[in-house]
């Protein structure tokens, strides 16, 4: 075993000795299904903390030829597929961290030099009847010669594929000379059974230089059926509350939210912190702080800050993904500076509405750490006060929540503010803290039509009461209080009785005031 070629399982070994793993090899029967075949190129690109790394140790153990590694996987999910056995520990494994050579390196060159040195010196060890030792040589035709004589293919595995690209953002000439380098190496090449690559972000985008367009990409925009390998799936952070006794509802609320097609996925590294610490708390930032975030909320594009407000008060911005060129630093418009967040992680990507939204509280309170640095004091104040507005709805003081509306439409000028999805936003927003307690929803079915805004405790502050916020536009907060009761809104939050408060709020366009009337009810 090498450090490059067959580098064994210590990695994955590591991964099973772990308090909480959870078992994701049902990836291999999806390498397993496009392996020596025309898909046999796979380009798998999600956030840090979602487990990327882990998925290449697992498939290097599982296909490396110099170690039996069936002990480590007869009982888990893959050893399930007919295809377990067929290829276990049949392939030469060449696995690669790019982020390790670019770190100590100063230019492409060297960097792609030591890459070919480091991989091919451990080549021709294990292969000397087929490679001269002292002969210079690139690695294409080292592997080539290899092929001739054993027949065999190799598996390539390539983590932090797109470190260049993050790091050498400007360096253009650097990027072609790096995706020339990958698909001299891989593309059409009899050597490679399977060529599985795993980043943050998708594969560049370069005219003629989509030098690796074999490959099928998988991301967090369309993960075409990978979404459960993506990160942690909601039964398995179910099974995961349930064994360390913690609340699978604040969980949700906390690290939920990532939309990939049926499956909402939870990110990995946050749910296995809270397990172990027995907190729910935000665990991003010990691996990524909000400066990188606010690098790209506050650019100079038109439209961006409104999208990031509307998102911050809890609603979904439409957006169109195509003109994103899968870097960090050509951005067309506020649509493409957005799609770069999703791959990031920091929103989420509902591709039946082409929609982006913050993913949960966690990510957050990202946003929040982000634009209390900036220049955003509107928005910042807005949440500030969120906490004392929410006091004021449980007192049932009517002038002030009105006043504190009032304050949160005033900071919120940005917003236009010509209809009652306006009037929605800027109230979400001034309820911001309410998400500390509550499950929020909006246009929820109940009774005989939609309640606009509920407030819902989880079950861990069921101290708190349950809220119907109904909203008017130039009509009255009288009549959207008889609205909620007319139409039976109550209904739908039975479990609350005794503790419940109704609260209508109207906007009047022609005196520009809110105003608001609430009741507690009992049921």
């Amino acid at each position: 075993m090498g450090t490059y070629l067959n580098p064994g399982s210590t990695m994955f070994r590591g991964s099973l000795r772990s308090q909480i793993y959870v078992d994701k090899s049902g990836l291999i029967e999806k390498t397993n299904a496009v392996i020596n075949t025309e898909q046999k190129y796979m380009c798998v690109s999600r956030p840090r903390r979602f487990g990327k790394s882990m998925a290449v140790n697992m498939l290097a153990s599982y296909y490396g030829k110099d170690e039996n590694t069936e002990t480590l996987f007869q009982h888990l999910k893959v050893s399930r597929y007919q295809s377990y056995r067929e290829h276990i520990n049949q392939y030469d494994v060449i696995r690669v961290n790019m982020q390790d050579f670019l770190s100590v390196t100063n230019y492409i060159d060297e960097m792609l030099s030591m890459l070919q040195t480091r991989i091919i010196g451990e080549l021709k060890r294990k292969y000397p009847e087929y490679t001269e030792e002292s002969q210079e040589s690139h690695l294409i035709f080292v592997m080539q010669d290899i092929f001739s004589f054993t027949k065999q293919p190799f598996v390539i595995l390539i983590d932090e594929w797109d470190c260049l690209f993050r790091e050498y953002q400007q360096n253009w000439q650097a990027q072609k000379k790096y995706l020339d380098f990958l698909r001299a190496w891989i593309k059409d090449k009899e050597y490679v059974a399977l060529a599985y690559m795993t980043g943050i972000l998708p594969i560049k985008k370069y005219g003629l230089h989509s030098a690796l367009n074999m490959f099928s990409e998988y991301s967090m925009i369309d993960s075409g059926g990978m979404a459960e390998f993506f990160g942690f799936t909601e039964d398995e952070v179910k099974r995961l509350c349930a064994q360390y006794q913690m609340n699978f509802e604040e969980a949700k609320a906390w690290y939920d939210g990532y939309q990939l097609t049926n499956h909402h996925i939870y990110c990995p590294r946050s749910v296995v912190e809270c397990m172990l610490h027995q907190k729910f708390y935000t665990y991003w930032n010990q691996t990524e702080t909000y400066e990188a975030l606010k690098v790209y909320i506050q650019m100079d594009m038109d439209g961006l800050k409104d999208a990031v407000v509307e998102m911050i008060a809890g609603n979904s911005v439409r957006i169109s993904t195509g003109t994103f060129s899968n870097d960090m630093t050509t951005f067309a418009g506020k649509d493409d500076v957005l799609t770069l967040l999703v791959h990031l992680g920091y929103l989420t990507y509902n591709s039946n509405d082409e929609a982006v939204s913050i993913p949960n509280r966690e990510v957050s309170q990202e946003y929040i750490n982000a634009i209390t640095t900036m220049d955003w004091h509107e928005v910042a104040s807005s949440v500030e006060a969120s906490r004392r507005l929410l006091e004021s709805l449980w007192n049932l003081d009517q002038d002030a929540v009105a006043e504190g509306i009032e304050r949160a439409h005033r900071e919120l000028s940005i917003l236009q503010y010509n209809n009652e999805n306006a009037l929605s936003c800027t109230i979400n927003l001034a309820f911001y803290f309410a998400r500390e307690y509550y499950t929020i929803i909006r246009e929820l079915p109940a009774g005989k039509g939609f309640a606009d805004i509920c407030l819902i405790p989880r079950k861990l502050h069921i101290d708190k009461p349950a809220v119907i916020i109904e909203l008017k536009w130039d009509k009255s907060a009288e009549g959207a209080i008889s609205q909620i009761k007319n139409r039976e809104y109550v209904n739908v939050l039975n479990d609350y009785k005794g503790n419940l408060i109704l609260a209508g709020v109207n906007y009047n366009r022609k005196t520009k005031k809110h105003t608001c009337v609430i009741e507690k009810i009992k049921i």
